[in-house]
């Protein structure tokens, strides 16, 4: 079946470079089943949903998940993912497809510089000779002495902005916007890597599933004969794709699919200027 074959696809590239799902999930669904974008995301974010959730339960037994702050963006989300699955009905295709290139262009670059400069950064929150936590680069989200968030006004401010940017996004264009929150969280608070990703799962999770009970309950449907196949092969391709990863040299793994996207990118900008 075409939909248990893209979904392998798509959770096998997930499962190999830790890519943002629907990246992978939207234009194949497009280009296999002909789905506009508008009907591709929901399903796409299904799959996102599940392999963050996966993602998720591997994380949360080393601590590095602030769960607090995943359930405040998605509590932003609520506002916005509605907003968003109206405005991908209302504007033009076209210009959807425009933006979803140029998010393709974006977490692309960002994906090959990552490529070739791998930070190891193994902490929840950094720690200088004493034992102590660094203070927070963040103006707005600080640590505690423990590396757990400092809930204040504008930390409670900065997370909520945050989530409400993703719902937004993954209403709009079906994305699940790990490539907005966690640039977000290491720009604002002084979360590692780690932490800023596991974190950034679970809110993914959560922001995913109220994006597409939000599809449902605006009436879209959902094609639950094709998403069902699609998103048990995501995580079977996942699954597979967490084995196959640490034999394959993982920065030039990233390059090759970031030059991946940009072909991808180039053809969904060719087709939004067709039909301008």
């Amino acid at each position: 079946m075409i939909a248990v074959g893209l979904g392998l696809l798509v959770g096998l590239v997930l499962g190999l470079t830790g890519a943002g799902g629907s990246i992978v999930a939207v234009p194949l669904l497009m280009a296999g089943l002909g789905w506009t974008l508008p009907q591709a995301g929901p399903v796409a974010l299904l799959a996102v949903c599940a392999a963050a959730t996966f993602g998720t339960v591997a994380a949360w037994d080393v601590t590095y998940v602030r769960y607090r702050a995943a359930l405040l963006m998605a509590l932003g989300a609520v506002v916005t993912a509605p907003l968003g699955l109206r405005a991908a009905h209302a504007w033009p295709l076209p210009l959807l497809s425009g933006l979803f290139a140029g998010v393709l262009v974006l977490v692309a670059v960002r994906m090959a510089l990552q490529a070739w400069r791998v930070p190891a950064e193994a902490a929840v929150v950094r720690v200088n000779v004493a034992g102590n936590a660094l203070p927070s680069r963040g103006a707005w989200v600080r640590l505690n002495d423990h590396g757990r968030i400092a809930w204040s006004a504008a930390a409670l401010a900065t997370v909520a902005a945050i989530g409400a940017v993703t719902g937004f996004a993954a209403g709009l264009l079906g994305v699940g916007g790990g490539f907005i929150i966690v640039p977000a969280l290491r720009a604002t608070s002084a979360l590692s890597m780690h932490s800023a990703i596991a974190t950034s799962l679970m809110a993914i999770a959560l922001i995913s599933a109220i994006t597409v009970t939000g599809a449902a309950l605006q009436g879209a449907d959902l094609h639950w004969l094709q998403a069902g196949p699609f998103v048990l092969g995501a995580l079977g391709g996942m699954l597979a794709g967490r084995r196959l990863a640490p034999r394959i040299a993982g920065p030039r793994l990233q390059a090759g699919f970031a030059a991946l996207m940009l072909v991808v990118a180039l053809g969904l900008g060719a087709d939004a200027l067709d039909f301008m």
